[in-house]
């Protein structure tokens, strides 16, 4: 085994040790070690791509000394380390944007609490990601909704009290559905590492064996992990999750953790039941709905809002409802485009929140729209964050953005009954996108003088503006390199096969 295939291992665990030597070290210390390991495991997973790309195939890790199917296997292949790549490139970003605001934000004192739980953060996903096992991903599912939750709630006030309230009671009952599918599906195949599951389901379809009982564990799972991406109509926790959270944890909530259990769920219809059997379901029918409902009432709740980030969190749920559209496709296109727009809409939606944040510290505070008038002439680097992401949203040529709803366009023409309805919910959405992003660039850009505000530069806040420029570039990156993306994906989802 080549030292490089350890790599995987090694970014879970020191996410972990991380964790657990933070608890111990003052704030600044503990800031230091979540900045590197977060680099590390960057690096790592950068390697390990180049690695992978080199040799084509995929690779299973053992856990200690038990082989399957007693022990537990970690699963490396291109699509998994590209994505713990990108998670870790969006990570390090939000973190180093919301840095200076977390001094206001969250007591001194809990500091080294909120690194903590962002290494935890990072575990989980990462091991998201790799394991290829279901129970383990379970498990560290549970970690997951734990880290968010103490990130939602450590600015400790009552709307991010409430707002973790809900988010964990809502968590809460799309892990028992989770559980309760995963507890079905070892009743009836015996196993709980993917692979081996993957090829009992192979042979109980073949038999016609338990078609009812295996059509419900398929749901449990799929509204289980929907209520924890938060899709139409089970997105109530949302909006106050992400708009009272400090603004560290909002770019990571909505671009990372939602993020993860969509990745968990592409690759339970892989590796755990098998494409073609999820194709054939009626369960991708109701993705399909509940994904175009999403489109449209996200997008008519951000109109409503006269709060700008609570506008970007309602934004959220319309983008999530693009990528179960994508599913309900049933077609290798259609995950094709929705791994894609995973990958715009965590970048696009950090910048969002990280420059909503200097728009607003430049209005004495106020997130409504009213209050925001010529901000973007206040703070200029906040102003063309915003705008870029705004295009980006919209679907503008350049951004990534536009070439998520090309993607999603090609993928729904040609399907029998799915393409009109696809392709008018993908058109109003565009529109209803445009509405509500465009009237706030032009608000923020609308001049004023106001001399009851600070004004900020570039000069005084350069780290801050670093982010601003890394998280453009990477929008861009995204839209003008589409095309080998997208040759990523596909080679990953034939690994996956």
């Amino acid at each position: 085994m080549d030292f490089v295939q350890n790599f995987p291992f090694f970014s879970i665990f020191l996410s972990m040790f991380s964790g657990t030597v933070s608890s111990v070290l003052p704030a600044k210390a503990a800031k230091w070690v979540n900045t590197f390991v977060i680099g590390a495991v960057g690096c790592m997973s950068a390697v390990l791509l180049v690695y992978l790309m080199g040799t084509g195939t995929s690779y299973t890790y053992m856990m200690g000394h038990f082989p399957a199917p007693w022990g537990n296997e970690i699963r490396a292949g291109v699509l998994e380390a590209g994505m713990a790549l990108f998670f870790c490139i969006i990570m390090l970003l939000s973190m180093m944007g919301g840095r200076k605001k977390l001094l206001g934000e969250v007591e001194y004192s809990k500091h080294n609490l909120y690194y903590i739980l962002t290494d935890l953060l990072l575990s989980s996903l990462l091991a998201l990601v790799y394991t290829n096992d279901l129970f383990t991903a379970y498990v560290f599912v549970e970690i997951n909704t734990i880290s968010a939750c103490g990130l939602i709630m450590i600015r400790q006030n009552g709307r991010t009290i409430e707002a973790a309230v809900r988010y964990m009671i809502m968590s809460l009952l799309g892990s028992g559905l989770l559980l309760v599918g995963i507890s079905m599906l070892y009743d009836m195949t015996g196993h709980l590492l993917m692979s081996n599951i993957k090829e009992s389901v192979g042979e109980i379809v073949a038999h016609g064996e338990y078609q009812v009982p295996l059509v419900v564990t398929i749901g449990l799972i799929c509204v289980g992990l929907a209520i924890k991406s938060a899709l139409f109509p089970f997105h109530s926790w949302l909006p106050d999750a992400y708009g009272y959270s400090t603004v560290s944890s909002a770019a990571m909530l909505s671009s990372l953790v939602s993020k993860g259990y969509i990745f968990l769920l592409i690759k339970i219809f892989y590796r755990v039941i098998g494409f073609d059997i999820i194709a054939g379901n009626k369960i991708i029918n109701v993705l399909f709905v509940f994904g175009l409902m999403g489109m449209i009432f996200g997008s008519l709740s951000a109109i409503k809002e006269n709060d700008i980030r609570r506008m970007i969190s309602f934004s959220s749920v319309a983008q999530i409802g693009y990528i179960y559209m994508g599913f309900g496709l049933g077609t290798e296109l259609g995950m094709v485009a929705s791994i894609f727009h995973i990958l715009s809409h965590a970048a696009t939606k950090s910048l969002l929140f990280i420059s909503a944040i200097g728009l607003t510290d430049v209005s004495k505070g106020s997130r409504k729209f009213q209050d925001l008038t010529g901000a973007a002439y206040r703070h200029k680097i906040a102003g063309i964050g915003f705008t870029v992401g705004s295009l980006s949203m919209v679907g503008m040529p350049l951004f990534s953005g536009f070439v998520s709803k090309l993607l999603f366009a090609q993928a729904s023409i040609g399907h029998a009954y799915k393409m009109l309805p696809a392709l008018i919910v993908l058109g109003v959405s565009t529109v209803l996108n445009a509405i509500y992003f465009m009237k706030t660039v032009i608000r923020i850009f609308v001049p004023e003088r106001r001399s009851d505000c600070e004004v900020i530069t570039i000069k005084s806040e350069k780290t801050y503006a670093l982010t601003i420029v890394l998280f453009i570039a990477l929008n861009i990156a995204l839209g003008m390199l589409s095309q080998p993306i997208v040759e990523w994906i596909k080679m990953g989802l034939e690994m996956f096969a």
